[in-house]
């Protein structure tokens, strides 16, 4: 059984190089919030459609994480690298693919599904600009993908903190004009986060050739393209992939719902978005540590040891989230401030804080839990589970946004009944279900 100490030391950096990869997207809305709203609701669209993209190939990597956990489980290291190979090739092909399609339809998309005509006008704006960072956002979650599913996960911290220094310098010069730079607003943005990913891409790169052994993980050479493998990977990953998509798409309605409610409205969900994305760090990370953890354990065999540290885990996370949501609470005027200076904008935000709050507690159990599922590699039943609670999901938001027309306090009620039926329904499958068979 993996100690406390050996639990802290993988989710440590993971939790770290989440909290420095998601300062784009704080840093972002603390700016632009200072820019306008029309700004601010700008950037919450366009990076939604950016994000809800991005975890297609998300989704693929932590599939191929899960593969690469068990064979690093298995002790059968030479097969690790050609995963991450053949991952890297289809994803960049991906990349490709949809950044052709986001110039080509993007326009068409953002016309029906936004109301607001200088909201969408800016949003495809942002759009033009940031969807160059799907060739790079797409390899870097492979080479995540690889130090996770190895346990080595001290690389990731310094990476997202390269990303975020890149991001933050960037957004300070080009959002508002500084050093001789234009003032680029929404598209100072843009470039700016496309620039951190290509800083991450090159890092990684460096840091693989001077310090991982290539040869032990089969990295030492170029294969060719191999179906065969890419099949195997996708029957793994193709549920996780539908998954995030899925999760996310289901996210970005939610906003376009808030969006039809009103642009004070909208910039209010950007800002409670922004805190509570941060506010998941600490589950993101202890989530994505059962996994390896746990795909780890079935390629050793230990099988009886999954349930155990599945629930240490849920222990782990719940106290952390614990005390973050009783600071949440307590100080929720400080939190806000960061990103408005505007005091109506910031009293009208608090209502919405303490349900993330609750939601972020449900959470803490929940996403261990799923992920530990997705961890034995029984994707297919794990997407099941997700697309029946996002049915449910998507009820409430449609009778709360569209049918009663409540505040934006009221529509984020559906995170608390998503984690919580998320949590229900996985808990039912470990039970129930003979998740301990899967092989992979």
């Amino acid at each position: 059984m993996y100690t406390n100490g050996y639990i802290w030391k993988i989710s440590y950096p993971i939790f770290l190089s989440l909290l420095a990869q998601n300062m784009i997207n704080v840093t972002d809305t603390a700016f632009l919030g200072r820019v306008g709203e029309v700004e601010l609701g700008a950037s919450a669209m366009g990076g939604l459609y950016y994000i809800c993209v991005f975890t297609i190939a998300f989704g693929f990597s932590t599939g191929s994480q899960i593969m690469i956990g068990r064979r690093n489980g298995e002790g059968n290291y030479a097969a690790v690298g050609p995963v991450v190979i053949q991952g890297v090739f289809f994803l960049t092909v991906l990349a490709t693919l949809i950044f052709l399609f986001s110039h080509l339809m993007a326009g068409s998309l953002m016309r029906t599904l936004i109301s607001s005509e200088v909201v969408r006008e800016a949003t495809l704006e942002f759009l033009d600009w940031r969807v160059g960072g799907f060739f790079f956002s797409f390899v870097n979650v492979m080479f995540r993908a690889f130090f996770v599913g190895i346990t080595r996960t001290k690389v990731l911290t310094w990476n997202a903190l390269l990303m975020a220094g890149v991001n933050v310098i960037l957004d300070y010069l080009l959002i508002f004009g500084h050093a001789g730079l234009p003032r680029m607003g929404l598209r100072g943005a843009a470039f700016a986060s496309v620039a951190a990913e290509g800083a991450s891409v090159v890092f990684f790169l460096i840091y693989t050739a001077l310090t991982v052994d290539r040869k032990r993980y089969g990295l030492h050479r170029i294969y060719a393209f191999d179906p065969l493998l890419l099949k195997q990977v996708l029957n793994v990953s193709v549920f996780m992939m539908l998954q995030q998509f899925v999760s996310m798409s289901t996210f970005f309605l939610f906003f376009i719902v808030v969006e039809r409610l009103g642009q004070r409205e909208l910039a209010i969900a950007n800002i409670i978005r922004s805190i509570y994305v941060v506010m998941f760090i600490p589950v993101n990370a202890l989530s994505t540590t059962t996994n390896t953890l746990v795909s780890n354990l079935m390629g050793k065999g230990k099988v009886s040891q999954v349930l155990p540290l599945i629930w240490r885990m849920v222990r782990i996370s719940t106290g952390l989230m614990a005390c973050f949501s009783l600071l949440l609470c307590v100080f929720p005027r400080a939190m806000l401030s960061i990103y408005t200076n505007d005091a109506l904008l910031l009293s009208d935000s608090i209502p919405s804080l303490y349900v993330i709050a609750a939601s972020a507690l449900i959470c803490s159990m929940a996403g261990v839990v799923f992920n530990g599922l997705s961890g034995t590699g029984n994707t297919r039943p794990a997407f099941v589970i997700e697309l029946g609670v996002l049915v449910i999901y998507m009820l409430f938001v449609y009778v709360a946004g569209v049918q009663l027309r409540q505040p934006v306090h009221v529509c984020y009620l559906c995170e608390c009944v998503y984690f919580l039926a998320l949590l229900a329904g996985c808990t039912l499958y470990f039970r129930f279900a003979a998740w301990e068979k899967k092989r992979i």
